[in-house]
């Protein structure tokens, strides 16, 4: 792998003068004064593929990551099918906990972390008055590091001659993954699914670092830290606790390869597995906030432009997010309550997992607040932004119990745990990215979703994601442990019953991969840059800005201003373009004031 970076990096360094190139719509490149699209860009498959445009390339990270999201939900969705009978009745036991470990990595490593990546390339450089990102190849290096990592995860599944799936679950925990007793976790699987963890440990450090570069040197003059926007101040964060915590989860997976493969020790004596514990959590935890701080911002940019007023309290948002980001390296511990460590680390780690819920809910505080006596627009952005608050006040509250030793000590490793997890990273996560994505569909697209399929995706994913993981809260209350592929009769019901919820989960997702790709290819046109109305109150960004800008400059380079071709709703470009104005597909006027920005 080494060898292969390096050569990467000697075919990029005869690229003379690399800091010059002039990506295809974003303007001039870093260091340049003139502003220009090449034409000898290319198109078809190869511009995909050779692109450094950061908008191209968060086009390509958001289709890798829903391609993950659905990979990563159809692996649940034949767990949970399993799950529905207490006894061994789909697949065998060793193919559910293939499942399990590779649902939790894909949707971790292979979701979560990309997705975010799609939002931050296409729309940071916009959001900052920057022309691209400080340095796009490496952009497109990072983004291109992803697909051969997937393979490696997944490579188990595939007809590999003496390779089967990694069954470790997604912590790894050693000895079991070091390959020690009688199990089948020698196999090469396991490796191939390190290599692929390591690759996108780099891509995200890489993509960290140039993030960082970007806020802070490419930055519109008019754009200073005291009016940057709440997503990049998000992304910065993100970026710094991505530059802690990701090398020391490669250096640890390197630790664990030579162990598996060269016989050392780092695992294998005593102590070893309280040691890899510490060092995959001192990343695991902070990785939790390096997802959810992201879509934090999303929300925080998004569900006040349908409130109709700003966001209350700006400076204490961008205040607890700092502490969060400071705080998140110090409660690692809370996750070994169990393990038997010193009484007195497990209350000091106690206090900071306690307190850094405060910063949490200053934050959801700010979200109600701007809501409050505001002009709600309930469109399907800001539907999925109140399904963030609600759902990560549920999963918030649910892990303020675990942080406490006591109570962690009797739900630890129970189904408990998994219902807090999954209503953040699916109810709070999930929910806003797909807020970002209907809000900025006009925007990437040039065209308008069905207004009626985005609501029922929302009211669809709100009642699966509630359904399903708050009954997993009931089955840890119940004493249900986690990552069993079967159970006591005494608790089929409620796994039923959160079967039940991942199936209608599975419709909600279905309608919005429908929804989402023919809008795209058949929706109706967007004329105006403004399609939600912002500037009512004042409330548009720069981003909305760069889109007008975008739609002028197709009509003045040859595109017909006017023209009378119907949609697929039967009305006319003019006409439909009044009709995006509002979620509800009508035009906004006086009368929607109150429902309307």
């Amino acid at each position: 792998m080494g060898i292969f970076l390096i050569a990467v990096a000697a075919w990029l360094a005869r690229v003379e003068d690399w800091r010059s190139y002039t990506p295809l719509a974003g303007g001039g490149a870093v260091g340049s004064t003139e502003q220009y699209v090449s034409e000898e860009k290319p198109s078809g498959v190869i511009r995909w593929l050779t692109t450094v445009d950061h908008k191209d390339i968060g086009i390509l990270y958001g289709a890798y990551g829903l391609v993950a999201f659905a990979v990563g939900g159809l692996m649940v969705v034949v767990m949970r099918l399993e799950l529905a009978d207490p006894a061994s009745t789909l697949i065998s036991n060793t193919f559910y906990n293939s499942l399990l470990t590779s649902h939790g990595i894909t949707m971790l490593f292979l979701f979560g972390t990309p997705i975010i990546a799609a939002f931050s390339n296409y729309f940071i450089p916009l959001l900052i008055g920057a022309d691209d990102m400080a340095f796009p190849r490496i952009n497109a290096i990072a983004f291109w590091l992803l697909p051969p990592a997937a393979l490696l995860i997944w490579a188990g599944f595939f007809p590999i001659p003496d390779v089967i799936p990694a069954q470790t679950a997604w912590t790894m925990y050693t000895p079991l993954s070091a390959g020690a007793g009688s199990g089948n976790q020698m196999n090469a699987g396991v490796d191939l699914m390190l290599l692929g963890l390591h690759l996108s440990g780099v891509s995200a450090t890489m993509g960290a670092i140039n993030f960082i570069a970007t806020i802070f040197t490419e930055r519109n003059e008019k754009v200073t830290w005291a009016n940057l926007d709440i997503f990049s101040w998000t992304i910065l964060t993100q970026s710094g606790l991505i530059l802690f915590a990701f090398p020391l989860l490669g250096s640890a997976i390197l630790m664990l390869l030579l162990d598996r493969n060269f016989d050392t020790m780092f695992f294998g004596v005593d102590g070893g597995a309280i040691l890899w514990q510490h060092l995959f959590w001192f990343f695991g935890h902070p990785e939790v906030y390096i997802l959810v701080l992201p879509p934090m911002g999303i929300v925080s940019l998004v569900l006040p432009r349908f409130a109709g007023r700003r966001l209350f309290g700006f400076k204490f948002v961008v205040y607890s997010t700092l502490a969060i980001g400071v705080l998140s390296f110090g409660v690692w511990a809370h996750h070994m309550f169990a393990t038997g460590i010193d009484p007195r680390l497990r209350a000091s780690f106690m206090a900071v997992s306690l307190a850094i819920a405060i910063p949490s809910a200053v934050k959801t505080f700010n979200w109600i607040t701007t809501m409050w006596n505001g002009k709600i627009r309930l469109t399907t952005p800001m539907l999925f932004c109140i399904g963030f608050v609600s759902n990560f006040i549920i999963g918030g509250v649910t892990g303020v119990f675990l942080a406490s030793i006591p109570v962690d000590l009797v739900l630890h490793d129970t189904y408990y745990v998994v219902g807090h997890f999954h209503y953040i990273v699916m109810g709070a996560i999930a929910f806003a990215g797909f807020a970002g994505i209907y809000y900025w569909f006009p925007l990437y697209t040039g065209r308008m979703y069905q207004v009626t399929l985005g609501k029922w995706h929302f009211w669809l994913s709100m009642v699966g994601t509630n359904l399903t993981f708050f009954v997993m809260v009931l089955l840890g209350y119940g004493g249900m442990p986690r990552r069993y592929a079967t159970y006591l009769p005494q608790f089929a019901t409620l796994h039923q019953i959160a079967t039940v919820g991942a199936l209608i989960l599975l419709v909600g997702q279905i309608i919005f991969v429908w929804n989402f790709v023919q809008s795209w290819l058949e929706g109706p046109k967007v004329e105006d840059g403004d399609p939600w109305d912002l500037a009512d109150d004042d409330l548009l960004t720069s981003e909305w800005h760069w889109f007008d800008r975008k739609l002028q400059t197709a009509v003045t380079d040859g595109g017909e201003e006017e023209t009378e071709l119907a949609t697929d709703g039967g009305f006319s470009e003019r006409e439909s373009t009044l009709d995006v104005s509002s979620d509800d597909g009508e035009p906004v006027d006086e009368t929607d004031a109150a429902s309307d920005e």
